[in-house]
């Protein structure tokens, strides 16, 4: 068994799809459906693109205005370093909106956490000052800044504090 995600578009989810798959190194849209006569919109016009991010396939949908994204469904995206974070941000920012916490939510409105790969491992594998500190600057922070982490995690364990942070 698998999940797939399935994101509900109005009319965009060819144009996501293509949009996603150049953000993302070995993206790639493997099928697209199409309506058929008598459905509920025009004969040929998109109904589904499936496509594979970093190796999950995840469905785009055309099936109308009636439900948009909200922060209640995010995708994340875990970056091997800051120059990977940072060109997934800028693109995913780019006709979108800047959040907090690493959050940021794209042209379409789908909403994305942009994060160090192995962040979360870190916070679990970490003692209670570690985490509260890592947790603390996070929380300063926009786009996530990766030394400004690793700063707070040493500071956290040597007990000065983790240093200054940007963000």
């Amino acid at each position: 068994m698998r999940i797939v995600p399935n994101l509900w578009f109005d009319t965009e989810a060819l144009e996501a799809a293509e949009f996603y798959c150049s953000v993302f190194p070995d993206a790639r849209i493997t099928r697209i459906t199409r309506y058929g006569d008598g459905a509920r919109r025009p004969a040929g016009e998109v109904l589904t693109v499936t496509f594979e991010l970093a190796g999950t396939a995840v469905t785009a949908i055309n099936g109308g205005p009636e439900f948009t994204f909200d922060e209640a469904f995010s995708l994340c995206a875990e970056c091997d370093d800051q120059a990977e974070l940072d060109r997934v941000w800028d693109a995913l920012t780019d006709g979108g909106e800047e959040g907090v916490c690493g959050w940021c939510t794209d042209r379409y409105g789908l909403s994305w956490q942009v994060v160090p790969a192995g962040l979360l491992e870190r916070l679990a594998a970490g003692n209670a000052a570690e985490s509260g500190a890592v947790q603390a600057v996070i929380e300063t922070m926009s786009r996530l800044d990766v030394a400004a982490l690793e700063a707070a995690f040493a500071g956290a364990r040597t007990g000065d504090g983790g240093g200054g942070v940007s963000g």
